[in-house]
């Protein structure tokens, strides 16, 4: 997902690009999620966007935006697997364009674009927002320019730990860690008071200053604090500067190493020789190195270490490899940084099995359902099912039955019923 240098990234090159120019065109097809989610729709967002001027572009956190020359203002939030892209200009990391297929990254629009744009003038810029899993928002915000982080969404998130460093000081983080009793890193996940950290940094943040993911935040003393202060201006200041660039992280980061969970070839240790464990907690996954990462305070009781295993050979084999798990829904507010597969992928593998082939159907079709799906007779249904099989000589029978017992008591001038079965009197007899 998304985080602080990944949005700085994006917000670099909308600079760039955009500011000081006149929007030409605007095309924004309706999304019911990406526009409709948060009260706005495409047409609307053309309406507003074309002919309007591009006056800043600016970002808290997660959400960045785009002021005009006149309100309304667009404020986007990337979400999962949003992205924002310049036509003539590779905006996106290199792995991103390696998954491509050849001639894939000079198609425009790209592929799951959302709205794409273009400026007046010599010469012309195109920019365009994707996002295949659309989980990503654009909205339209009214109010002026100036005062755009004093309204929704931005109003109801933290301080920005690079944008805002006059208000995220030591003193602020101490109050959140001494106010709360949660595990630490859901504290530094809480957009509510710091924005911009995800997964990815907030496992980097808690590595770098030594601190276990689970502790709870209200058992650390004032030095353990003042690590983590300087541990997130660090983390988040080096890696906006880099734009989120990867390959220009410092090689003792956590990031290089984390990644793989679960996969072949996956890092069980750094190259300090610190090993590397997961530990989930609410469903949330934290890579740490429990050498290094102490208990130094209580800590969640429901954590649950994952260690990562190695083979003999010097290979890696990942804990999960032996057996797979469904993985879990994602959802709006999941911050996983690992993709999930979508529900259509994870049901082929089942659907090609239980699925019958159209032959199949009609032969169920035309086979009646059989008896033993049938709900059990009942004992009187039994016993009128019994009586219709029977052989119809039960009047015979009946008087066969009647001669017994006029026998028994002494009568002779009974019927007599022979072994033909038919009835003659005994007064023809002789």
């Amino acid at each position: 997902m998304p985080e602080i240098a990944e949005v700085a990234r994006c917000v670099h090159f909308l600079r760039l690009h955009l500011v000081g120019k006149k929007i030409a065109n605007v095309s924004a097809p309706d999304d019911a999620n990406v526009f409709g989610k948060v009260g706005t729709s495409g047409p609307a967002f053309e309406k507003a966007v074309k002919g309007r001027k591009v006056v800043s572009v600016g970002s808290q956190g997660k959400y960045f935006w785009i002021t005009f020359d006149k309100p309304p203002h667009a404020v986007m939030h990337l979400g999962m697997t949003g992205w924002i892209h310049i036509k003539g200009d590779k905006t996106a990391y290199t792995n991103y364009y390696k998954k491509m297929k050849e001639g894939e990254a000079d198609i425009w629009p790209p592929k799951y674009w959302k709205f794409h744009i273009e400026t007046e003038g010599t010469p012309k810029v195109s920019a365009a927002f994707t996002d295949p899993r659309r989980f990503g928002r654009i909205r339209l915000v009214d109010c002026p320019g100036a005062d755009i982080r004093s309204h929704s969404p931005l109003k109801e998130n933290g301080p920005d730990p690079v944008v805002d460093v006059d208000i995220f000081t030591e003193t602020y983080l101490r109050q959140k860690m001494q106010s709360r009793h949660v595990p630490i890193k859901a504290l530094l996940l809480d957009q509510s008071h710091i924005s911009g950290i995800g997964n990815w940094v907030a496992d980097e943040v808690l590595y770098q200053s030594r601190l276990h993911p689970e502790q709870y935040c209200d058992t650390f003393n004032e030095e353990e604090m003042t690590r983590l202060y300087e541990a997130v201006r660090y983390v988040c200041q080096t890696a906006v500067d880099k734009l989120g660039d990867s390959d220009e992280f410092p090689d003792d980061w956590l990031f290089n190493y984390r990644w793989g969970k679960g996969s072949k070839g996956a890092a069980s240790e750094l190259p300090n020789g610190e090993k590397l464990a997961f530990i989930t907690v609410g469903g949330r996954t934290s890579c740490y190195a429990p050498g290094r990462q102490k208990k130094t305070g209580q800590v969640v009781p429901s954590a649950k270490e994952e260690p990562v295993e190695e083979e003999d050979d010097g290979g890696k084999k990942p804990k999960a490899a032996a057996k797979k798990k469904r993985p879990a829904k994602a959802n709006e507010s999941d911050e996983e940084e690992e993709e999930k597969p979508s529900k259509k992928a994870r049901g082929a593998k089942g659907s090609a099995k239980a699925k019958p082939t159209a032959a199949a159907k009609v032969k169920k079709e035309e086979t009646p359902e059989p008896a033993a799906e049938a709900p059990a007779p009942s004992k009187k249904q039994r016993a009128s099912k019994q009586a219709a099989e029977k052989p119809k000589v039960a009047p015979t029978k009946t008087k066969k039955t009647a001669v017994k017992k006029e026998e028994a008591s002494g009568k002779t001038n009974a019927a007599v019923v022979e072994d033909t079965g038919r009835r003659r009197s005994l007064r023809l007899k002789g």
